[in-house]
């Protein structure tokens, strides 16, 4: 019988040195940095999305022969999708897991991006554009949601939330410089055809990176989706036609009276039901409440900000729209900095009071650019105020996220970033809506200095608005932790 093979011994092994010992998985600090990197460059796309439509605007109306009525509806269509969605969509990562709905979004804005980027019509991208906020509806909120439970409460996710904000900062002017560029350059189309290669490699990081979260709910809230998304639409609908209807318009006073009552049908039945789409157990805590509130007067100034400041940089000072859009390196730079150096503050100073000193610096800067005038030189009228936003956005978005999030129990991670995401659209739409009704008002603004005057007034409201999120900050954030600070130390 044939002896088996002898094995060599230990000592006869041919030696492994270090390298070849090393792990060929990354290590948990790798993974969570690309798990950062995915969410962060996921959101910048839908950021990006948002400011380059708005500069290539005029190119695609040329391309596919829109009249100045439709054009409105390539951005109207994407909004009404993602603000009427977002509440389902924010839930549906809770109950269907996030990173399932997350690479679910990300498939569904990519495929849509080719879509718009082929359009032979204006029906054809107006279609489009709206599945694309469908989309965005699903992947915004699983962003957020997937910081939640990748990052654990704490450093970690301050850091995490600081980048995320800085993305949102950054991404506003990026792409109106970005969307200026490509449209006068090359064509309005390889705005949309960049995300295909972004989007994929994105979808396979996230299938190999993300973890899948722990599901929740075993069945759908139909009657508080369905109440939800068309409360949301008509609240969206009403609040974009009120710029060009009025306020006293049947249909602004039919949409948003219908918007109102259903969504107060939307709070009843989310009071009554064993698993509600939006918890209302989220409002329970006072940080939570004057997060989301400050976090829409905020938003409400800065759409206002962007959107005039860009009318007045053209239609004041002559600039053209790639002028206009480097003009704003003043905001975004001082915002990326102030986003990377918030983390450290808030360890220094606190949350709170991080957030009150961002919406003052903000307050400070949009005051300073409500006094600008038609001879107004840009150095000392435009950019050094937007030094000063940039630098309080930068202090405000991270503290707000942290404290819209801050106790959210795991299972209302998705509803709590939905909510966020509400907060943030509906504050953007509204206050955009109320400055506008302040800047057509009085005589037209057929010159240069009738322009500034109206700009001047949006400028003096929007201030108006920082000035009530600061005191809602006072209120709700940074007062009441004072006060338990001094009965934990009394």
């Amino acid at each position: 019988m044939a002896r088996p093979p002898t094995l060599p011994s230990r000592s006869a092994m041919p030696s492994t040195s270090p390298d070849m010992e090393r792990p060929l998985m990354p290590s948990a600090s790798q993974t969570q940095q690309r798990v950062l990197a995915i969410i962060l460059l996921s959101y910048l796309m839908i950021v990006l999305d948002i400011s380059i439509v708005i500069t290539a605007l005029p190119r695609i109306a040329e391309g596919l022969a829109f009249s100045p009525a439709s054009l409105s509806w390539v951005q109207n269509a994407y909004t009404l999708a993602f603000g009427g969605l977002l509440l389902l969509g924010a839930r549906a990562g809770d109950m269907f897991g996030r990173r399932r709905m997350f690479m679910l979004g990300l498939g569904l804005f990519t495929a849509t991006s080719l879509l718009i980027g082929l359009a032979q019509s204006a029906a054809w991208l107006i279609a489009a554009r709206a599945l694309q906020g469908m989309g965005a509806a699903i992947l915004a909120p699983s962003t957020l949601a997937l910081l939640s439970t990748h990052f654990p409460e704490g450093k970690e996710r301050t850091r995490a939330v600081s980048h995320y904000a800085a993305v949102a900062g950054i991404g506003a002017s990026l792409g109106l410089v970005l969307g200026g560029l490509i449209a006068d350059w090359l064509s309005w189309r390889v705005g949309f055809f960049i995300n295909l290669p972004i989007g994929l490699l994105l979808w396979l990081g996230a299938r190999r990176y993300l973890q899948e979260s722990e599901r929740h709910c075993a069945r759908l809230d139909l009657p508080g989706a369905v109440s939800s998304t068309l409360g949301m639409v008509a609240l969206v609908y009403g609040l974009v036609h009120s710029t060009s209807l009025g306020w006293s318009s049947p249909i602004t006073v039919g949409t948003l009276t219908a918007a109102l009552m259903l969504l107060a049908l939307f709070v009843w039945l989310e009071a009554r039901s064993p698993q509600p789409i939006m918890p209302l157990r989220l409002f329970a805590s006072p940080e939570r409440r004057g997060a989301y509130l400050a976090r829409m007067l905020f938003l409400g100034a800065m759409v206002g900000f962007w959107f005039f400041t860009t009318q007045w940089l053209q239609g004041v000072m002559g600039f053209s729209p790639f002028e206009a859009g480097l003009a704003f390196l003043p905001t975004t730079l001082p915002n990326f900095a102030a986003a990377l150096l918030a983390p450290r503050l808030i360890r220094r100073l606190g949350n709170g009071r991080l957030l009150t000193l961002g919406l003052g610096l903000s307050l400070l800067g949009m005051g300073w650019l409500s006094l600008a005038g038609p001879g107004s030189g840009f150095l000392g009228a435009i950019a050094l105020p937007m030094m000063l936003i940039g630098i309080g956005q930068g202090w405000s978005l991270g503290p707000l996220t942290t404290a819209a999030m801050a106790g959210v129990e795991p299972r209302d991670a998705g509803a709590g970033a939905g909510l966020i995401n509400v907060a943030h659209q509906l504050g953007g739409s509204l206050g955009l809506a109320i400055l506008i009704v302040i800047f057509a008002s009085g005589a037209p603004a057929d010159s240069p200095v009738l322009l500034a005057r109206h700009l001047s007034a949006a400028f003096g409201a929007a201030t108006l608005m920082l000035a009530l999120a600061l005191l809602v900050a006072w209120g709700l954030l940074l007062r009441p932790a004072s006060l338990r600070k001094a009965v934990l130390d009394g």
